[in-house]
């Protein structure tokens, strides 16, 4: 029931275009050199899914995942607004240390894009070979895993990175079986999102992958396969994309392997994401 609120809540945002936007008068300056901010996911091979979670985290299957690099929290406000120039969070009142929200899937690879070449980066993403597309929508969107520039996450590593990678000591939530030490929900939150990296960091020394704001990444939503893949990047197609974590407004505490979805273009105060890399 609480993947079908989800979907049906992102949906509804997507179809009424709802932007609860607050100005923020203080302009924000913030170093985007923003590598040391990252940690290494060294690879390894995991069972992705699980067998007493819900019906789409079935079957378990093997998966190998490539050593990648992750930022340790969400991708705050100032970091967004010294690449954007602009901050469509809904919290703006609090911190421009609090995690940027109201950002769609499509806002979320265009701030990767310009990210990847303010610091001389390939950029990753493309829409049928436009390194800088007017319109994202325009086009079927790709990605050059290869590329050394910014981008989401795969569902797939994600889930890897939260699971505490190749230190996996097998905790329900990210770093803990209690999901008061490692995250920001309905129960704790005040109503609101809370600055990045507060609460106790996972195996592999990154936080708020339970809770704060859902994250956004790359792959489309779909069922999974019993096959063993390698460094998969999800469904060729569909219609939503995968969002995981969970988030301050959430009464559920949502487990590593949690899979909810959401219209690309959805934005809401409880939508973010974080950053991963290759060097």
């Amino acid at each position: 029931m609480k993947k079908l609120f989800y979907l049906l809540f992102l949906f509804t945002l997507s179809l009424l275009n709802i932007s609860c936007k607050k100005e923020n008068a203080n302009p924000v300056a913030a170093n985007t050199d923003v590598l040391e901010s990252f940690g290494l996911v060294q690879g390894g091979t995991f069972s992705m899914g699980s067998l007493s979670g819900d019906a789409d985290e079935k079957p378990v299957h093997a998966v190998t995942i490539s050593s990648f690099y992750m930022s340790k929290t969400e991708v705050s406000q100032s970091l967004w607004k010294a690449v954007m120039d602009t901050n469509p969070s809904y919290f703006t009142e609090n911190s421009t240390n609090y995690p940027v929200e109201q950002v769609s899937w499509y806002d979320c690879i265009s701030f990767c894009n310009k990210l990847s070449l303010k610091e001389g980066k390939d950029p990753c993403y493309s829409v049928q070979n436009n390194i800088t597309p007017s319109d994202w929508k325009s086009g079927t969107v790709v990605c050059d895993f290869n590329a050394k520039g910014y981008r989401v996450p795969t569902e797939a590593e994600w889930e890897f990175a939260a699971r505490g990678g190749i230190r996996s000591a097998n905790y329900t939530y990210s770093g803990s079986n209690n999901a008061e030490e490692v995250s920001w929900y309905a129960g704790n939150s005040y109503g609101t999102t809370q600055i990045v990296g507060t609460k106790k960091a996972n195996e592999i020394g990154l936080k708020d992958m339970t809770g704060n704001v859902w994250e956004w990444c790359w792959d489309w939503y779909g069922g999974y396969s019993s096959t063993a893949q390698s460094d998969p990047a999800g469904a060729s197609s569909g219609t939503t994309r995968i969002l995981r974590g969970g988030a301050w407004d959430g009464f559920v505490n949502f487990r590593n392997t949690d899979r909810v979805s959401g219209s690309p273009g959805s934005k809401s105060n409880n939508l973010g994401f974080r950053l991963v890399c290759t060097r």
